[in-house]
């Protein structure tokens, strides 16, 4: 069955961290065999060059794994955050080289397209066209993708959100981890920057969807106030089965139904295990999971229109952090059987792996 994935971190992959995304899922892990990080144990520089990390040899996307699992379309990420790299973090030191790895990105994409593997969707109309093409042959159709922004760092002033538009952002979300330009993300209780209104009143009118994954609850509450337009949370899971901020609290789950957006089911463990600790708790949870957090969802909704899949599939991290019957993003497709194991029916399940965010983006994309 087609799987619509909200959140997929495509080029940073590809360019951060040096990944062939071609090849097979194997041939990946055994070429990062010398970086692998165990749990628990410290970064060290190895024999061969580089430094161990989580995630490296345990990874879960590759293209020839998103066609055995039908991922036939998805939002695929331009990613950076600003930050200094004098305290030892990840992101990049100014605005200005956000703003280049942001061009790079979609460099990465083109580059990509060029090669026949991916077809940007920018509208209504080459949406449908992608969904028929792929329809017809599943097998040979360049997976379709739709360019989202985590994290507004890159903006370098709100004329910019236009630039943006024109080369296909059709979602943005505004922070990240820690204190960015525009507000305080996750594990922050800081809220939104005065100059993030400018940035969402550019958005909204261009009709550009706000992302509100990584908000913190006090920028959550100060983006759906000054911002009118659409709203998803492409990679968010519930609260209730992970308690701490990354999640949405109840409360927050029905803003966004409310607001009718789609919150995209994650399957990272972090957000799934009550108490996981990167790098030191190895993970216990199942898919049943991610099945829990989508029916707490649809029933808080009464409806199943509001829940899809956002697999935040090697985002940073790969098997050993996530669910233990998840090896590679193929396996999202055993979420059919169990949802209607749990009682859904089909149009529910085509609802929540595809057809929700298929909606979404029908009724949000340009002409």
């Amino acid at each position: 069955m087609l799987i619509f994935d909200a959140h997929l971190d495509l080029a940073w992959n590809g360019v951060d961290w040096g990944r062939d995304l071609s090849l097979p899922i194997s041939e990946m892990r055994t070429r990062e065999a010398h970086l692998v990080r165990p749990l628990g144990a410290e970064s060290t520089h190895t024999n061969l060059g580089g430094m161990t990390e989580w995630g490296r040899g345990t990874n879960t996307v590759s293209f020839p794994e998103m066609r055995r699992g039908e991922i036939g379309l998805c939002l695929a990420t331009l990613y950076n955050r600003m930050e200094n790299r004098a305290q030892g973090l990840t992101g990049l030191p100014t605005a200005q080289a956000c703003y280049a790895m942001g061009m790079a990105h979609l460099a990465y994409y083109r580059a990509l397209e060029r090669a026949g593997v991916m077809r940007q969707i920018r509208t209504k109309k080459e949406l449908q066209q992608h969904l028929d093409c792929w329809n017809f042959d599943s097998q040979r159709t360049p997976f379709g993708y739709i360019v989202s922004m985590e994290c507004a760092d890159m903006i370098l002033d709100p004329d910019q959100v236009q630039e943006f538009f024109e080369h296909g952002v059709r979602a943005i979300g505004l922070t990240h981890y820690g204190v960015n330009r525009y507000g305080g993300g996750t594990r922050t209780e800081v809220g939104l920057h005065p100059a993030a209104k400018q940035i969402l009143q550019r958005m909204e009118d261009l009709k550009i969807p706000l992302d509100l994954t990584h908000t913190s609850d006090p920028s959550f509450w100060d983006a759906v106030k000054w911002y009118g337009g659409r709203v998803l949370a492409s990679h968010q899971n519930a609260r209730k089965f992970a308690d701490w901020q990354r999640q949405f609290s109840d409360d927050m789950i029905r803003v966004v139904i409310e607001r009718d957006g789609i919150l995209g089911m994650v399957f990272d463990a972090i957000m799934l295990q009550p108490g996981f600790e990167r790098g030191v708790t190895p993970p216990t949870v199942t898919l049943a999971r991610t099945i829990e957090n989508i029916d707490h969802i649809c029933q808080m909704a009464g409806n199943t229109r509001h829940v899809g899949i956002g697999s935040d599939l090697d985002g940073g991290y790969g098997t050993e952090q996530t669910p233990t019957d998840l090896d590679t993003i193929a396996d999202l497709q055993k979420l059919a059987g169990m949802l209607e194991k749990k009682g859904y029916s089909q149009a529910d399940v085509t609802g929540i792996l595809y057809g929700n965010f298929l909606r979404f983006f029908n009724e949000t994309l340009p002409d």
